[in-house]
């Protein structure tokens, strides 16, 4: 029962939380890799692919390569996490 209200309670706290703010500006430019993607491309790619509610986005380095890790809670109730190379938008893992 305790696992039920968690899951509810979090996906709540993630509706009312929005993920980026509405259209680019500068700290758009910041948020992008080198002739990469953002985070927020990277946030789309993966929902895209796994459907679900993205919950958390931070960069990473993965074998000395730019990186973002992807928090995602399918609908099913599971979390997953999903690396996106930052150069190229490919999954890795």
């Amino acid at each position: 029962m305790k696992f039920i209200f968690l899951i509810l309670f979090t996906a709540a706290a993630v509706m009312s939380y929005p993920l980026a703010a509405k259209g680019q500006d500068k700290g758009a430019a910041q948020n992008q890799s080198a002739s990469g993607v953002s985070a927020q491309q990277a946030a789309k790619i993966v929902k895209r692919r796994f459907s679900g509610k993205v919950l958390k986005v931070s960069k990473q380095k993965v074998a000395g390569h730019p990186a973002y890790k992807v928090k995602l809670i399918k609908d099913n109730g599971h979390i997953i996490y999903v690396l996106v190379d930052a150069r190229s938008g490919k999954i890795k893992g």
